[in-house]
């Protein structure tokens, strides 16, 4: 088969080691040592904005949350917080963290009590 090489594909990489445990596809290092992680860290001014939006979506709104300097499982808690207040769904994208309706003060409280800086964006 061209394009495996002993558990390695193309598309990713050796994903675990009897030796090591989970490994890195990228770096194929172990996940304790990944130096992947650190790369991803995503960068910013310090300044986590909020914003309302409905474009896309039929018309239903959503509340965004970018610019927060957390690593992926940081930010994936956090979403989940958000969401627990304010008592719907949502999902985290990209490094932005999506909230379903309009709970644009209530994520900004929350954020707040957290002691982030946050600004209201948009409309």
């Amino acid at each position: 088969m061209k394009g495996k090489v002993s558990g390695l594909s193309a598309l990713g990489g050796l994903v675990y080691s009897t030796e090591t445990g989970r490994m890195c596809p990228t770096c194929r290092k172990a996940i304790a040592q990944c130096i992947c992680r650190l790369a991803a860290m995503p960068s910013g001014d310090g300044t986590v904005r909020v914003w309302r939006e409905t474009k896309g979506r039929g018309g239903k709104a959503v509340t965004l949350v970018k610019g927060i300097l957390a690593d992926s499982a940081a930010l994936l808690d956090l979403g989940k917080q958000l969401k627990t207040a304010c008592g719907t769904g949502g999902t985290v994208k990209d490094g932005v963290i999506e909230v379903q309706g309009d709970h644009s003060d209530k994520v900004i409280q929350v954020l707040k009590t957290q002691g982030y800086t946050v600004k209201r964006a948009g409309g």
